[in-house]
């Protein structure tokens, strides 16, 4: 492993222009189709941004324009239901997104005049936009020179620079902050930017892949240092792995017989905050203490439900009432036309439409 001076400093190739090579290879081979994109507008640039945020595009792309049809602009989204904007949510996980989401709204209308700051520092003030969100609304609706360091252009960087010291540091990320925004283009940004944000982050989403990258055709490959080494899968390196957790919940299906079921808004933060829910608990024995004795209950098949770092396996417990549960039972009763119009996790939205 070479010392870190040497490393930082070497010159990929006499010449090469990294921006220049990323500009151009966007515009011909990029991702140029996408609905967020051919636009300048801060709202559907950060509205895709936070969307895309653990999230595969082809995931994004329904949701994206459903939630566009329905909160057209950032007044209509502040002015929104919490509620409705978590329902047209429901599926794509990391609920706290959603909620930032509209917090930030009512922000940028309360405080901004409807209007998005234009700089990444001012953005960065605004609830759920981090450092690499507000540096991507930057450059692509106003080309400031800043950079962005999301997941795909992280590996792209490193890669490219066989930028080998570990990005579990803090000391070490902060220098390839440093790296990325040597890289920037040097004029004409209110073209330039657009592009090269956009090229990176296609670079590492379709090329520069986690595994088998394409290097072939890679517009950087002639100048890649993890290239030349043979070492591409090496990067990036980082040293503390997240552990996956397994937890089994018990969830109480309770519904009358006109269709009402027992639904509890979750508490924030945790598994599926803000949403409502079936009451959950950690064991069948828990379950049944909230029932009366010996009610009749029908336990479903297991559901696994992978989390980004948890795998859930429920176990619903289907019942029918004909009065309320107990009173120590946070929930209420709700009818088939407030369910449907509410922000259910994926899960049990599955199973009550199946």
């Amino acid at each position: 492993m070479w010392p870190m001076v040497q490393r930082v400093r070497e010159a990929p190739r006499a010449g090469f222009q990294l921006a220049q090579a990323v500009v151009t290879w966007q515009v011909r081979h990029g991702r140029n189709d996408l609905p967020w994109q051919g636009t300048t507008d801060p709202y559907r640039v950060w509205l895709s941004e936070i969307m895309l945020q653990q999230t595969q595009v082809v995931t994004v792309r329904v949701y994206f324009e459903r939630f566009l049809a329905r909160f057209t602009n950032v007044g209509v989204l502040a002015s929104a239901p919490l509620d409705e904007v978590l329902s047209l949510w429901a599926g794509l996980g990391y609920y706290s997104r959603a909620r930032n989401l509209h917090r930030c709204a009512q922000e940028i209308v309360h405080h901004h005049g409807g209007v998005f700051p234009r700089s990444a520092q001012m953005l960065q003030t605004l609830p759920g936009i981090g450092r690499s969100t507000a540096a991507a609304i930057a450059a692509i609706c106003f080309g400031e020179r800043v950079a962005i360091l999301d997941g795909n252009v992280r590996r792209v960087l490193t890669r490219f620079l066989a930028y080998e010291a570990d990005l579990a540091r803090p000391a070490n990320e902060r220098q390839l902050w440093d790296l990325a925004t040597q890289q920037l283009p040097q004029q004409d940004l209110s073209v330039q930017m657009p592009r090269y944000t956009q090229g990176m982050m296609d670079l590492g989403a379709t090329l520069c892949t986690a595994r088998r990258p394409a290097c072939e055709v890679c517009p950087l490959a002639g100048a890649c240092q993890a290239f030349r080494r043979h070492q591409v899968e090496h990067f990036p390196v980082r040293s503390r792995q997240v552990k996956r957790h397994v937890q089994s919940i018990w969830m109480l299906w309770a519904r009358t017989d006109s269709d009402a079921l027992w639904l509890q808004r979750r508490p924030t933060p945790g598994v599926w905050a803000g949403l409502f829910c079936f009451a959950l608990f950690d064991d069948l024995a828990s379950l049944r203490v909230v029932l009366p004795a010996a009610h009749p209950i029908v336990e479903l098949p297991v559901v696994k439900h992978v989390l980004t770092h948890k795998d859930l396996y429920l176990h619903p417990v289907q019942t029918h009432l004909q009065h309320p549960l107990r009173p120590s039972l946070d929930g209420d009763w709700l009818d088939r036309n407030q369910w449907m119009s509410l922000g259910l996790p994926a899960p049990i939205k599955k199973m009550l439409m199946s």
